[in-house]
């Protein structure tokens, strides 16, 4: 039982203006989920990624089901 669950609330996001990305830092590897402008390629960062349940839970709270591409 976890003390603090995650509770995921579905939020929607533009498609037609927006593209969910995965920003990978070279140096550090870090990862973070966000979503890449279509118009002005500024990347709008919403959360952390440390491992591939972030990923699913990203997926899930924005209602993802195509390939996230990754960005460097």
């Amino acid at each position: 039982m976890k003390l603090f669950p995650q509770h995921t609330k579905k939020q929607e996001f533009d498609p037609e203006n927006y593209t969910p990305v995965i920003r990978v830092s070279i140096c550090t590897g870090e990862k973070v989920a966000g979503f890449k402008d279509k118009n002005t390629g500024q990347i709008r960062e919403v959360m952390l990624i440390r491992s591939d349940r972030d990923i699913q839970l990203f997926r899930e709270k924005y209602n993802i089901t195509d390939k996230i591409a990754k960005v460097y």
